[in-house]
């Protein structure tokens, strides 16, 4: 039998485990992790998921904070709040949520985020341990920390002898997941767009992470029997099954074939996506043990 990952109940436990965490912080040194969130623009997608975590950090006992800026703020106005972040002695996580609109560089202000407040692990200090194997010293990226956790509940810490396949080589996605599956002494290959026969590479995966951004892109004869097949992909196909003009969400990976033959898979919605605000938290109250000088949980 396959087995379904559900990842709103693996998300939930670790939600568990950040409230005790940032409760046992405070209990023993009177410190409430505190994280600020910036959103600049009305991009309605981006206002849910702002708001998504924002109430995420106050029911995890967070002080949260939320800046919404106008659509025309300036590239200096908001490198200003930033600054003004940084110093803040009682926020121990900054993020600020993308994409910014048109007329903004977002890449200037993501690097000006102090590297140790940096939640969403996307400053090149982060991004640099995460491939030096510093896991304990940087912040990992929270889809790929997410989708680790899987892997490890899975497989365990120790991957020794396992060969893991991530198609994808994105900065926010592909390259670290393969350092993590790295560091936890997997066989790892990065497959993208360019690799000369895809399927076959897959099919040699017994970890098989997906995340390119095409819609239902890896079939069933792409997977190893008894593969864990990770699903990173969202994707808006049309769906006039519901109605016209009506969409659903699909994931990189083809979910009925492949769970014919995979052992473990994570769904679309429903896998990796709870997972992303859940590891946020985690960062949040790791980067909140590091400043009050005690060694952080891990989620």
């Amino acid at each position: 039998m396959t087995t379904v990952i559900d990842g709103k109940q693996v998300a939930a436990s670790v939600i568990d485990a950040v409230k005790a965490a940032s409760q046992t912080l405070q209990d023993e040194t009177g410190i409430k992790t505190g994280l600020a969130v910036v959103i600049v623009g009305n991009d309605p997608a981006s206002h849910a998921y702002v708001s998504a975590k924002s109430r995420m950090a106050k029911e995890c006992g967070f002080t949260s904070v939320q800046h919404t800026l106008p659509e025309e703020t300036t590239q200096e106005e908001l490198a200003a709040l930033v600054q003004t972040l940084n110093e803040d002695e009682s926020l121990h996580g900054i993020l600020v949520q993308l994409p910014l609109p048109k007329h903004l560089k977002s890449e200037p202000i993501i690097q000006s985020i102090l590297p140790e407040k940096d939640v969403d692990g996307l400053h090149v200090v982060n991004a640099g341990k995460v491939a030096t194997g510093d896991l304990d010293g940087g912040l990992v990226s929270c889809t790929p920390a997410g989708a680790m956790v899987f892997v490890r509940r899975t497989h365990g810490e120790d991957l020794s002898g396992l060969n893991a396949v991530v198609i994808g080589r994105s900065n926010l996605f592909g390259k670290p997941m393969a350092q993590l599956l790295l560091a936890a002494n997997a066989t790892v290959t990065i497959a993208h767009s360019r690799t000369k026969d895809l399927p076959a590479v897959c099919r040699g995966a017994d970890i098989l992470v997906a995340a390119v951004g095409r819609p239902q892109m890896v079939k069933a004869d792409w997977v190893k029997p008894g593969a864990t097949v990770i699903d990173v992909g969202i994707n808006r196909i049309a769906a006039p099954e519901r109605g016209e003009g009506k969409f659903r969400l699909v994931g990189d990976v083809a979910f009925a074939e492949c769970a014919e033959v995979a052992e473990v898979i994570t769904p679309v919605p429903g896998g990796v996506g709870p997972m992303t605000i859940a590891m946020l938290m985690a960062n949040t109250v790791i980067a909140a043990y590091r400043k009050a000088g005690k060694k952080a949980p891990k989620f």
